[in-house]
């Protein structure tokens, strides 16, 4: 079941076992009077539903479903298998995962659990079972989450017995042989030779240095263990209710897990949307682009619409908190959800508790339970965007340029950042927030993704080379396509072993057109970049670049290397490909996009900083969505063919406000 079949624009996460019966008929009124149309719930309630071992209590959960259908809301229901309950603990404590250091992590929190345990596994079977058959036939129940956010707090998790040995039996249908294992981790190094896949471990903490190869596999394995994981869970589901859809609660750049392979195993995604987050460095910076690339991120694991699983409705917090939401700013992150594709906006959470980690993790309702300023500025948006959210359900956004995000390419960088303040989704983000701040529509890709949808291919630190990827990039720019490519291009292998057979950037020099024969990390400094007479700043790297037949567009204005190219554009075949060899300033990235759009790639409008425009686009039908994220009056000039969806017109868009825009395309 696709996210477009669903008539659901809102929603709320509901713990009714949080509060006394007697109160859940005033929240489910008050839902109705909202215009909530689903709710999710029970993803952390096991110890409510099964207190002892085989003694299930669906009960009182019946009830809370039955009230809200009688309010006309529907219900998505989580396994609750993020925390299992203390009787369990009791009864196998080894299902609390260790950490890189060997010690245990215990019952206190959540995700006090190993995904591998098998004793746990029977567990969760013999719970999801029951939850499955009796749910599958209640109508009122529409779809299942499984878990909830698959890879929270398991960063450093899990590295008990049970996982290794897994990991051990994942590396034999990898490698068939040890030989074949030795020779691909490069083990001679510091005598690390293995005789038995017995020998092997979980890379846990050592005394000094790690096989950079093995912690590369360990990475893919953990991914592929939380996919096994919700696939065991999702494949009692579907059984038990092929009606219901399937759905999971992601969270952005997470990396744990690799989002592209969960979603193929979704209905449809879901997401985590809190764009003032207490755990969010600069409370008073503007982060629109971020949150935009997190959304176009979600959308790019299926290249289709989405849910919002949790949207932010009032202050965040555990320990510490974040900002309070100002006035307007709760529409315009819910909108600018919308803007990139999220069908529903399912807000987190109804309440704000009173027990418990999260009583600081505010809801649509305050503690009090009497309806303050979120309820009627989130009641005013639905009254407002319900109706739009209906006829978008399902547009997309007609990107002409896409990034390609690799997850290996993250494990690998995580592993060796070569500089300490250079990540891989923050080099990523150099290029996202450039295009953003012109308003230029922008798809996450993966390296299976085709390229030909696309007019532009940015494909930032391709570090791990394979030879089908290499091939891939070469016949897009043959074949007329226009591909950006960076620093640490081709330097290994799909094994995280150093490529020797010719100078960097490998393969790919031909299509580049140049060499690259040393490189700098830029320690405690940065580089002057001179274009077009202007000077700029490259960070954190320079690569040193030999052209052949690339035409240099900016050179290096400082350092040994003064006077040699930075960047570089290279005709290959019908199309151009072109090297950027140090991480860009927010100025630099800036000039860079126009060449982009010197080179026929559009932005859909143009507007002061701070505003942003963004587009869904179904048939021949546009929606464009004008997103004030400043606290201050901004003045706009649109086209004047685009129709106000609303009928009303303004240039002065005020303090976080939002304006919506149709247009239609004469068919041909």
């Amino acid at each position: 079941m696709e996210c477009r079949e669903l008539d659901i624009q809102f929603g709320v996460d509901y713990y009714p076992e949080h509060w006394p019966r007697e109160r859940w008929e005033t929240d489910a009124r008050l839902m109705e009077e909202l215009g909530v149309q689903v709710v999710r719930m029970a993803e952390f309630s096991w110890s409510r539903l099964e207190p002892e071992k085989g003694r299930f209590q669906f009960g009182w959960l019946d009830d809370a479903i039955a009230l809200l259908a009688r309010h006309g809301i529907r219900t998505v229901l989580g396994t609750p298998t993020a925390a299992p309950p203390a009787w369990i603990i009791a009864e196998n404590p080894e299902i609390q995962p260790m950490d890189a250091n060997g010690l245990r992590r215990h019952f206190g929190g959540r995700h006090h659990d190993c995904q591998s345990n098998a004793v746990y596994r029977e567990h969760i079977r013999r719970y999801v079972t029951a939850f499955a058959g009796h749910f599958a036939k209640n109508p009122s129940v529409i779809g299942w989450q499984v878990d909830n956010e698959l890879g929270n707090s398991h960063g450093d998790l899990c590295f008990c017995p049970s996982c290794e040995e897994r990991f051990r039996q994942w590396l034999r249908e990898k490698y068939g042989t040890v030989e074949n294992l030795n020779e691909h981790w490069g083990t001679v190094f510091w005598s690390q030779d293995y005789s038995d896949f017995s020998q092997v471990t979980a890379p846990r903490t050592t005394a000094a240095g790690q096989n950079p190869s093995q912690l590369l596999d360990w990475k893919r394995f953990c991914s592929d263990l939380v996919l096994e994981f919700h696939q065991f869970q999702a494949e009692i589901l579907r059984a038990a209710a092929p009606d219901k859809f399937i759905t999971h609660n992601m969270m952005g750049f997470s990396e744990k897990v690799s989002y592209f392979q969960l979603g193929d195993k979704l209905d449809f995604s879901s997401h985590d949307q809190y764009p003032g987050g207490h755990f969010r460095e600069g409370q008073n910076e503007l982060r629109a682009d971020a949150q935009a690339a997190e959304l176009d991120f979600i959308r790019g694991t299926r290249q289709k619409s989405f849910w919002i699983m949790e949207q932010q409705s009032s202050i965040t917090g555990w320990e510490v908190l974040g900002r309070a939401p100002k006035p307007g700013q709760l529409a315009l992150w819910a909108m600018q959800s919308a803007a990139h594709g999220a069908d529903a906006i399912v807000f987190f959470r109804w309440r704000s508790c009173a027990v418990g980690t999260e009583q600081y993790w505010h809801g649509i309702l305050p503690h009090s339970g009497v309806p303050g300023r979120s309820y009627r500025e989130i009641g005013q948006l639905i009254r407002r965007a319900g109706p739009l959210l209906r006829q978008v359900r399902g547009a997309l956004p007609q990107s002409r340029a896409a990034i390609v995000f690799s997850y290996d390419q993250e494990y690998a960088f995580d592993i060796q950042p070569h500089h300490p303040q250079l990540t891989y989704v923050d080099h990523v983000m150099t290029y996202y927030r450039a295009l953003f701040r012109r308003n230029i529509p922008v798809d996450f890709i993966r390296e299976e993704e085709d390229f030909s949808r696309y007019q532009w291919i940015i494909a930032p630190l391709q570090y791990l080379m394979y030879p089908e990827l290499e091939q891939k990039y070469r016949e897009y720019v043959r074949r007329g396509g226009n591909l950006v490519l960076t620093m640490r291009t081709g330097v290994k292998d799909a094994y995280n072993r150093c490529m020797c057979q010719a100078p960097l950037p490998g393969g790919l020099s031909d299509v580049l057109g140049l060499q690259v024969p040393e490189y700098d990390c830029l320690r405690e400094t940065s580089v002057e970049i001179q274009w077009d007479g202007r000077t700029y700043t490259g960070e954190k790297w320079s690569d040193l670049i030999e052209p052949a037949a690339a035409r240099p567009l900016a050179v290096y204005g400082s350092e040994f290397y003064a006077g040699t190219p930075a960047l570089t554009v290279n005709r290959f075949g019908e199309g151009r490909a072109y090297y950027v060899g140090t991480e860009m300033s927010p100025a630099l990235a800036d000039r860079f996009v126009e060449e982009m759009v010197s080179q026929g790639l559009e932005p859909l409008a143009s507007t002061p900083l701070g505003v942003e425009v963004a587009r869904r686009v179904s048939g021949n039908r546009r929606w464009y969505f004008v997103l004030n994220h400043t606290g201050q009056t901004q003045y706009v000039t649109l086209p004047p063919h685009w129709i106000p969806w609303d009928g009303q017109r303004r240039s002065a868009l005020p303090p976080f406000a939002v304006d919506v825009y149709t247009e239609e395309e004469e068919e041909a």
